[in-house]
Order: structure tokens, then C-alpha cells, then sequence
């Protein structure tokens, strides 16, 4: 089988791959390996995904999202809806209730008491909640009884399902977590290494950056599940050596993120151990553009919005800066199939991806050139534009990873054509995407003028995700440094967008608000996409169950996860 046709087929093949589920922990040991190492088991205090999927193994949320992006009940009875009255009809609040006899990893009751502490521990001032657009316009959560509860919204919300549901938003132990509400949540190590849970595994050592061992949670809601006793998660090195350890070497099960050139996965896959599954869903890789100072003589008010950036602040550079860019050599030298070039940092699901940005898939450097010219900035004497003394110098970071490393050496030099200086710099990908917020270093903290990653969000309604560019998203010290706005975008306008969203119903009216708000993103050049990336993962033959889902957590279903015979 090809590449493509792998890409395409390879899910759904295991989806209707039959299971051949023994009794719990018959299966011995499951091995998987993230390139990027997870630094916490706590989503709450970290945007990174390696943390998201890291976390899924222990906690989880009241509903999540499917491999088709159907939305699907988890640790509650039902998805509550108008038609069910689990929507009130003034779309003013939801009620949930929780499966009966769910219990924590630790023999105790899950209650609706977790549910309500889940919120107030996001929403709690000085705790730098790394998922708090999830709970916008909550105003209470309110206990019902033992089971239910019920959110209540400042105003009507036709998509309520923001809160609880999905892997960025899970239910936390109240108990476990009770002192360590705002300010206090960094602190608490062993809860943010150990959580307490309800999923199919339980943490029985993290070391950060480094290994996480799990076993079988003993109180797991279903008696047959999960197969696997245990679980050695690795962390580290790069994706080339993980998809080694797969397809090559067959020293682990599971390999995330294979961020490869697409005829070097091709070769390994050739070696018939593993198998490459992949699918689209909303993964955009993408240029971050910085609109503060980072000089750091500024002190604690570096990277904030007290400091203007002494020149990104002028749309001509940013918007240069995307026009040099040839996106179809990215996808050609970094994703190939599993790749297609992108003008949105909102790609899908269809009904909400724009075509009003669509120029940006011709390069056109000499038009950024006379852009650059029009502006005021001329080229000097070492080919490096200046205007009122300020040179176009910029510090572009990312993560160590072959295909970025190509991607910075190729923009580089397209950015030095059409007269910008770039330094690179690539920072080890556990620390660039980990929680520590004493870190220089991390993609929140952001002291660089540009930064490249990939990002997405759980389920098929963006509502959340584009309230990250809110002007209060932004990560500072009063946050922790936590916030999903990286480029410290503060947009009026673009905040009054957030607010109508979260009040439109209808799935037309809705994708045009969403639009507008990727429209506006993309027409500031705060953000520079580059490809809409499919997911790519590879797993040993002999591992059973795998259900590549774009839409949620990859592990989302490892409690299906099982041996079985080449």
C-alpha cells in the first residue's frame, strides 16, 4: 500500500479492526513514545497537546468527541440537548449527570461536587488557566444532587458544550486539587504529576521531560478494561527516532506526531512492523507573529503589552513576511499526502474555512518587496531594510524537528531576499511546548520575534478556539504565563466577534462569525499559516484497537487498546 492510500484508509480500517479483548492487564506492557516529553499531567496548567494527551490516559472529561467528530458521552449518562431537556429552552444552561457508581482511581465517589471544583479551579484570579475560554460566560455550576449539575450562562449559548467536554476540559479530583486554587496551582506537584483519575490508567511515577509509568486503573468503570497492565510513556529525542522504534526497531507500540518528510515514513513503513494511521482535522502549522517588545533590558514587562514591538506592529512587514512565503514547497518538502497548504488558521471542518485569504498560495516576492518599499523601509548597504534607525531583525524560534528546521532554513532565505534579517534558533521540543512558567524558553513565554508551531482544538465547533486571540488570552506574569493568544493580538472588534459568537445559533450564522474571526486573524498577519496538517501516527502491528481520531485526544480510546498476533 502507498503512502496516501495509507494516510486515507488506515483509520478506518482499524475502526472495523476486530477486538479480541481478554480480562484486565492480560496483555502485559504497552509502550508509547512522544518525541516531545510531557512536563505535567494537568491540562488546566498547560496548552501544550503532548501534556492534553499525556493527561487523557488518567482524566477525563463528561463527553468527548469521536473519531468522525461526533460528540459522545463519557463520564456522564447522556449528551444533554434541547430535545432531551438537558438544554434549557432560553439556552441558558445544561444539566449533566454522571454515569452511576463512577468511582476515582483511588476507590472514592465522583461527584457533582468534581464537577463544580473543575470550574472554579480554571476560573480561580492568578491561577493562569491554560483552558479558560472553555468556560466563557459561565457564571455558576451549580450542584442539582450527588450526579447532576448544572451550568449556568450569562447569557442564551447555543453551543454549551464548551465546558467538560473534550480532553482540554476534564473533570479533576476536588479533593485532591482543594488547595491549590489560583496562584497555589503550579505549586502542588504531586497532584499536577499525579492526578487522581477516572480514566483506564493511573501515574505510578512521572519524571518530567522524561518517562511517565502507569498501570491498569483497578476501579476502572469497565471490569475488562484496559488490556494492558502497564504503560511506559517515553518521552524525548526527535520523531525520526520514534518512528524508528516502531516501524524499525519494534521497541514500542505507538508513536505520535510523525512529523517526517513523507518518503522517509514511506521507507520505514516499507519495513512491515508498524503501520502509519493519519487524518485531517483542523492542525494548522503556523507562524506566530510577536506584537510586543522582547527586548529584555524591559525586565518583567518584557513580552507584554506594555511594549509595542519596534516594528512588527506594521501590517506592510507582517503582511510582506506572508507574501514571500512559498506554501506549496512547505507541504512539498515537509507533509506531501499528509499535508495540503493553507491561507486560514481555521482550515475545517469545510463549512468554516474562508476563501477570502486564498491569495497567499502564490508567492510573491516581488510584490513584498515594493510593499516593503511603499512603506518607508530601504534596503541598506548589507541587504537589511532600516527605516528611522530600526533594522528588520528578527529571532524566529521553534521546536527541534527536521521538517521545521526545513521549513526555518527555506522562509529564512526567503525573508533575506526581500531584505529581513532572521536569526534561527530551535529550542528542544519537551521544553518549548512544556508548563514551566519560570522557563525563557516556552512557546507561551514567547521572547522571540516569530514562532512556529502547530496547533488545533478538540471537537468541530471553534467557538472556544477562537476566543483564544481575546485580548485577555494573552499569556503575562499574571497568568502564569498561561493564555492561547500568543502574538499579544488585541482586537476590540475582534472581542465583540467572541462575544456574538458565543450567542449565534444556527450552524450558517455561526461558521460566518467564524470566518469573519479567521478573516480578521489573517488580514492583521498576526498569524502566518502554513499547511493544514493531517495528523500522523504509527503503531506497531501487533497493537490492536487504534482509532486515529483528529478531534479529540489520540488516546482517546486506549482502554480498547490490546495485543494481538502478526
Amino acid at each position: 500500500m502507498n503512502l496516501k492510500a495509507t494516510l486515507l484508509g488506515a483509520a478506518a480500517a482499524f475502526a472495523l479492526a476486530p477486538m479480541a479483548m481478554a480480562e484486565r492487564g492480560s496483555d502485559g506492557q504497552l509502550n508509547i513514545i512522544y518525541w516531545q516529553a510531557p512536563s505535567i499531567m494537568n491540562p488546566y496548567l498547560s496548552g501544550g497537546t503532548k501534556e492534553l494527551e499525556a493527561a487523557s490516559l488518567v482524566i477525563e472529561p463528561l463527553a468527548r468527541y469521536d473519531e468522525t467528530g461526533a460528540m459522545v458521552p463519557w463520564l456522564a449518562e447522556a449528551v444533554p440537548t434541547v430535545d432531551n431537556g438537558g438544554v434549557s429552552e432560553d439556552l441558558t444552561s445544561i444539566t449533566w449527570t454522571l454515569k452511576e457508581g463512577l468511582v476515582w482511581s483511588d476507590g472514592s465517589a465522583v461527584t457533582s461536587e468534581d464537577v463544580r471544583f473543575s470550574w472554579q479551579y480554571c476560573t480561580a484570579d492568578g491561577g493562569g488557566c491554560a483552558q479558560s475560554e472553555k468556560f466563557n460566560n459561565v457564571v455558576d455550576v451549580e450542584i442539582v444532587d450527588e450526579r447532576t449539575v448544572t451550568v449556568r450562562f450569562d447569557a442564551p449559548k447555543p453551543f454549551p458544550y464548551g465546558p467538560f467536554v473534550g480532553a482540554q476540559a476534564p473533570i479533576i479530583q476536588a479533593a485532591q486539587f482543594a488547595d491549590c486554587l489560583g496562584p497555589r496551582a503550579p505549586e502542588c506537584t504531586d497532584a499536577n504529576f499525579n492526578p487522581v483519575g477516572t480514566g483506564p490508567f493511573t501515574v505510578t511515577e512521572f519524571r518530567p521531560n522524561d518517562v511517565i509509568a502507569l498501570a491498569a486503573n483497578g476501579n476502572y468503570r469497565d471490569p475488562a478494561k484496559p488490556a494492558f497492565a502497564t504503560v511506559i510513556f517515553k518521552g524525548g529525542g526527535d520523531a525520526t527516532s520514534a518512528a524508528r522504534a516502531v516501524f524499525e526497531t519494534g521497541e514500542f507500540d505507538y508513536a505520535w506526531n510523525l512529523q517526517l518528510a513523507p518518503d522517509v515514513l514511506a521507507r520505514m513503513e516499507a519495513v512491515g512492523k508498524g503501520t502509519v494511521v493519519s487524518a485531517y482535522g483542523t492542525s494548522v502549522e503556523r507562524i506566530m507573529v510577536n506584537m510586543t517588545d522582547v527586548n529584555p533590558d524591559l525586565g518583567d514587562e518584557r513580552g507584554t503589552a506594555a511594549h509595542p514591538h519596534p516594528f512588527l506592529t506594521d501590517i506592510n512587514v507582517r503582511k510582506a513576511m506572508s507574501m514571500s512565503v512559498d506554501r506549496e514547497l512547505l507541504n512539498e518538502v515537509g507533509y506531501g499526502p499528509a499535508g495540503r497548504p493553507t491561507c486560514n488558521v481555521l482550515p475545517g471542518p469545510e463549512i468554516y474555512a474562508s476563501a477570502a485569504n486564498d491569495n497567499c498560495l502564490v508567492q510573491d516576492i516581488e510584490g513584498a518587496k515594493a510593499l516593503l518599499d511603499a512603506a518607508g523601509w530601504e534596503v541598506g548597504s548589507d541587504g537589511v531594510r532600516v527605516k528611522d534607525g530600526v533594522r528588520l531583525s528578527v529571532l524566529y524560534q521553534t521546536s527541534t524537528n527536521a521538517v521545521r528546521q526545513d521549513f526555518q532554513a527555506l522562509i529564512k532565505g526567503w525573508w533575506d531576499e526581500i531584505g529581513i534579517e532572521t536569526e534561527l534558533r530551535n529550542i528542544d521540543a519537551s521544553v518549548f511546548f512544556g508548563s514551566d512558567p519560570g522557563s525563557p524558553d516556552t512557546f507561551q513565554k514567547f521572547f522571540a520575534d516569530v514562532e512556529m508551531y502547530t496547533n488545533n482544538f478538540d471537537g468541530t465547533d471553534p467557538e472556544s478556539y477562537m476566543a483564544n486571540w481575546e485580548c485577555k488570552q494573552a499569556p503575562r506574569p499574571e497568568t502564569q504565563w498561561q493564555g492561547n493568544n500568543m502574538p499579544r493580538y488585541c482586537s476590540e472588534e475582534y472581542d465583540a466577534l467572541v462575544a456574538e459568537f458565543a450567542g449565534t445559533a444556527g450552524i450558517e450564522n455561526r461558521a460566518a462569525i467564524a470566518k469573519r474571526q479567521n478573516d480578521m486573524l489573517m488580514q492583521d498577519y498576526v498569524i502566518i499559516p502554513l499547511v493544514h496538517r493531517g495528523r500522523v501516527a504509527g503503531h506497531s502491528n501487533a497493537l490492536g484497537g487504534v482509532v486515529m481520531n483528529p478531534w479529540d485526544s489520540e488516546l482517546w480510546n486506549a482502554a480498547d487498546w490490546h495485543r494481538v498476533s502478526n
